[in-house]
């Protein structure tokens, strides 16, 4: 198979809702993994919107609001308890965001939409600090909701949880 008509069939094999992995996507053409990453580059430098999120690649997300939530917690059950708070409200977490001293914003795609994409994520956070590790729990992440009312949710389900930063006050 040439490369055009093989980035062709993986711009159709791409969807919003299934991850492949370019190890998957290298087994189906029968080409290296390095090719795939190399193809990939190429679709996206020709305008497709992928995304590489921790279970693989997929076109990028166009429906629901977007907005972001500032987030605080210590340990791998507060980012657990976090991310379940916001999939099982309806949004989509789209990625983890910090502020490194010297690196400036740093940021992680995670197009985690269910709990079992939660699942599948913390599975592998058990092998590599999250992001947060390097500022002291304080992270934010851009979130796709259907509505605003799923947003507000997030965000009083987050303050129950004592994650929502800055922490609300007590008087």
């Amino acid at each position: 198979m040439k490369a055009e008509e093989r980035r062709k069939r993986i711009r159709q094999t791409l969807t919003e809702q299934q991850p492949i992995s370019a190890a998957a996507l290298a087994r189906q053409f029968s080409v290296s993994r390095q090719l795939i990453v190399g193809d990939i580059a190429l679709l996206r430098a020709a305008g497709m919107d992928i995304v590489a999120t921790p279970r693989g690649y997929k076109l990028g997300e166009h429906s629901g609001l977007l907005r972001a939530v500032a987030c605080v917690h210590e340990d791998e059950a507060g980012l657990e308890r976090e991310l379940l708070a916001m999939v099982d409200n309806g949004c989509t977490v789209m990625d983890v965001v910090v502020e490194h001293p010297l690196y400036g914003e740093i940021s992680g795609q995670l197009s985690l939409s269910s709990r079992y994409d939660v699942q599948q994520f913390m599975e592998k956070s058990r092998n590599a600090a999250p992001l947060s590790s390097l500022t002291g729990g304080i992270h934010i992440h851009n979130l796709r909701c259907p509505d605003e009312a799923a947003y507000q949710r997030v965000c009083q389900v987050l303050r129950e949880l004592g994650i929502l930063y800055p922490p609300t006050e007590q008087t």
